[in-house]
């Protein structure tokens, strides 16, 4: 790290987990015949959450995970972590893989940066940038592309419209709101908690998913595997690379390294299934790229979390 610098260690971290978030609708694609909504909503939420709790106990923070469930504005987290995974998964059975990482995208690349110098008041230099603000527009407009040229979202009837502004809506303000708790509280009690509490409202809801609460059986072992591998990839491991890269280099590099997601998930969905979008979505892809790589310009400090500031101050 220290031969890389942090910026750029960062961004090695966020490309990865942008990479084990694509591999989110693989799975999600394969399970689907396999097993009900209920399952593909819970059970991941119920393997990530393990994963992280088994992390947060082993740094010592376990205490906190019960204290959080005091606090407000952990209940804000948890049901936005749900109802972004809700939006992406129905997503994903309406528009496609593709397209959903690209509603994704628009809340990563788009929304955060907004939310950032609105409601943070930070990277506020940016907002004077017509070289960043190109690179948006460039993002938002290679998304577009890519969703219409996918020839899906026309396919969306009636309420399935509205998965569209929740997916990109949720993304940014979880992890928006996720990453200023992580300054005061410790990233992984906080993340935690939020993953495990998404479990039970998935299961508390799976009545009123379609097929019902029978989802949340699973007859095969081998599905059982691979819903405990989304879980620890996808709710896990992407989870805190992406935000120990937000430690590093602040909020606005790693959220827009997440424009490689579509660009994942398109090399990913042509070997898995040899399926891709036509011609026009192919070219929004790299539109959207080049828009991310125009908007990191800049420099992207870091920052030292309040709780670990506070506690090697009180240590000396």
């Amino acid at each position: 790290m220290r031969a890389l610098g942090k910026p750029a260690a960062a961004g090695i971290l966020a490309l990865v987990a942008s990479l084990l978030w694509a591999s989110y609708y693989l799975f999600v694609l394969y399970l689907d015949p396999r097993m009900g909504p209920a399952g593909l909503l819970t059970y991941p939420f119920v393997f990530g959450g393990l994963a992280y709790l088994v992390l947060t106990v082993g740094e010592g923070h376990g205490r906190l995970i019960l204290q959080l469930w005091r606090e407000p504005s952990a209940y804000l987290r948890m049901g936005l972590l749900y109802g972004m995974q809700v939006g992406v998964l129905a997503s994903t059975y309406t528009a496609g893989a593709v397209d959903t990482s690209l509603l994704s995208l628009l809340g990563d690349v788009t929304l955060t940066p907004i939310l950032v110098m609105l409601l943070l008041h930070q990277a506020t230099d940016r907002a004077r940038s017509p070289v960043f603000w190109t690179g948006v527009v460039l993002s938002t407009g290679g998304a577009a592309l890519t969703i219409l040229g996918g020839q899906s979202a026309p396919a969306l009837q009636g309420a399935a419209w509205l998965v569209a502004p929740v997916v990109p809506l949720a993304v940014a303000f979880y992890f928006l709101l996720t990453a200023q708790a992580n300054v005061r509280l410790p990233g992984s009690a906080v993340v935690a908690h939020a993953t495990l509490g998404a479990a039970v409202l998935g299961a508390l809801t799976s009545p009123w998913l379609p097929g019902g609460a029978a989802g949340l059986g699973i007859a095969n072992p081998t599905d059982l595997v691979l819903v405990a591998g989304l879980g620890v990839t996808s709710f896990f491991l992407g989870p805190y690379l992406y935000f120990r890269a937000i430690e590093w280099a602040g909020l606005l590099l790693p959220a827009l390294l997440m424009a490689t997601i579509p660009v994942f998930t398109l090399f990913l969905a042509l070997a898995a299934f040899h399926t891709a979008p036509v011609l026009l979505g192919l070219l929004g892809i790299p539109v959207a790229v080049v828009g991310a790589a125009l908007a990191l310009r800049g420099s992207h400090p870091g920052w030292t979390p309040r709780y670990a500031a506070e506690g090697s101050s009180s240590g000396k």
